[in-house]
């Protein structure tokens, strides 16, 4: 990243430190690596829906391919979240992208050979799933050995992970609607699969990587139930988890049941679907954006409830809302607070646990953040038939300003427990310096 470091050039002070994480090199690979891979994973769920769809013609098998390929992490993450503890993370996630790989390998090849049938797609999805379940804990624990164990860093190493992610979330639906349009579902399961040889490359360049050596304990299960002890019973961890699967559960019918509003609110079909998703999509990727901006943790306490309070009110004006640019305009809203609200919870997470229940802690973060999803899935499709798409967006509304109004009456007890880890890990050293204001932190 030699241009960041010319000092002749008007700006490069502000970007060094908008991305000051690339500085690290093991990061660099990563970022790289992991963006081609991002776009082959989004061209792969498109095509697998329009192929799931193609063959049955059925929305059931869609909640059904999407719940085969959700609820595996909601069952194995605790043990992922172990294993990211015990074992060399970076040899792990190596193995589970090669998995991966193989997964995407064999999914082109059936679909080419024409003997793909539908319960080869649960199947693999299944098995996408568990892949996944071991992917996420591991995978979001490596992030903090590659800065070199500097939690200085981790917010903007997490945002700009983030950015990626939604970044790719624009550039990859796109690509597998041509591919899918003139060359099929299988070429998009092979590219996917040839993407991941891009993330393996980067792991296999990377070097020093200094992750802390981790005791093992008795057995895993033993680890698990310290894991859960300890996540749960240290209340500033407990309460972001917490609040994260409530806006996991119960923010869900937004994005479910745009499609519902496309159609029947605005008389529209798949193109108002897709700008409203869209718009979605660029939210995120502005939240995103935002998070990059922040110098320190301090002041993501604050930051989330706000995050959580304008999902609520989104998901309420959104149901009422039957003028189509207001609409457009509450998705991109929504988005940016959902996304404020994940990554600041990741990066406070990862900051204030302990370095050798990291991987557990994130194993629970995986379980609130996506295991919670095919729940909300299910419940809320089914209450949507009950008492309307727009009533059943209102109910989720009320649950996320509730949770935002409790997650901010916790802050005072959270506070003086944080603030001795901060002045400890000196992340907010300057901060804390220059103003008495305990408010600061949160």
């Amino acid at each position: 990243m030699t241009f960041i470091s010319n000092r002749n050039i008007p700006g490069l002070p502000k970007l060094k430190i908008l991305f000051r994480a690339l500085k690290y090199k093991n990061f660099r690979l990563f970022i790289s690596g992991q963006s081609l891979s991002l776009i082959g994973t989004w061209i792969q769920q498109i095509a697998m829906t329009w192929l799931v769809y193609r063959m049955t013609n059925s929305a059931f098998m869609l909640g059904l391919i999407g719940f085969s390929g959700q609820i595996p992490l909601f069952i194995l993450a605790p043990i992922a979240g172990v294993l990211a503890d015990r074992w060399n993370r970076h040899k792990v996630l190596l193995a589970i992208q090669i998995s991966a790989l193989i997964q995407a390998l064999f999914l082109s090849i059936i679909v080419f050979t024409g003997y793909v049938q539908i319960w080869h797609l649960i199947v693999l999805s299944i098995l996408l799933g568990t892949i996944n379940a071991f992917d996420i804990p591991v995978r979001q624990s490596f992030v903090f050995d590659m800065l070199d164990n500097n939690k200085k860093d981790l917010a903007n190493a997490l945002a700009m992970n983030a950015s990626m992610v939604n970044s790719t979330r624009l550039i990859g639906p796109s690509i597998a609607g041509i591919l899918i349009s003139t060359i099929g579902e299988g070429w998009c399961f092979a590219l996917n699969s040839l993407s991941y040889v891009a993330v393996v490359i980067s792991l296999l360049r990377m070097r020093n990587i200094s992750q802390l050596k981790n005791i093992r304990g008795s057995n895993v299960f033993e680890e698990m139930k310290e894991g859960f002890r300890y996540t749960f019973g240290f209340k500033p961890i407990k309460y972001l988890l917490l609040l994260l699967a409530l806006v996991s559960l119960m923010g869900t019918p937004l994005t479910l049941l745009a499609p519902v509003f496309a159609k029947q609110m605005f008389h529209g079909g798949a193109s108002i679907y897709g700008f409203l998703m869209g718009a979605n999509g660029i939210g995120s990727l502005l939240g995103a954006v935002y998070l990059l901006n922040r110098k320190s943790v301090a002041g993501f306490w604050k930051l989330i409830a706000k995050a959580v309070l304008v999902l609520g009110i989104g998901m309420i004006v959104f149901s009422i809302s039957r003028i189509l640019w207001i609409s457009i305009l509450i998705m991109a809203v929504s988005g940016l607070g959902i996304v404020v609200q994940i990554v600041s919870t990741n990066t406070l997470l990862q900051t204030i646990s302990d370095e050798n229940k990291r991987g557990r802690v994130l194993s629970f973060y995986s379980m609130a953040f996506i295991g919670m999803a095919p729940f909300g899935s299910l419940m809320f499709g089914s209450l949507a038939g009950i008492i309307g798409a727009p009533n059943t967006l209102i109910l989720g509304g009320i649950f996320c300003l509730a949770g935002s109004i409790l997650f901010a009456n916790k802050l005072p007890v959270i506070r003086p427990i944080v603030r001795p880890i901060y002045k400890r890990l000196g992340i907010v050293h300057e901060i804390i310096s220059t103003t008495d204001n305990s408010n600061s932190l949160s």
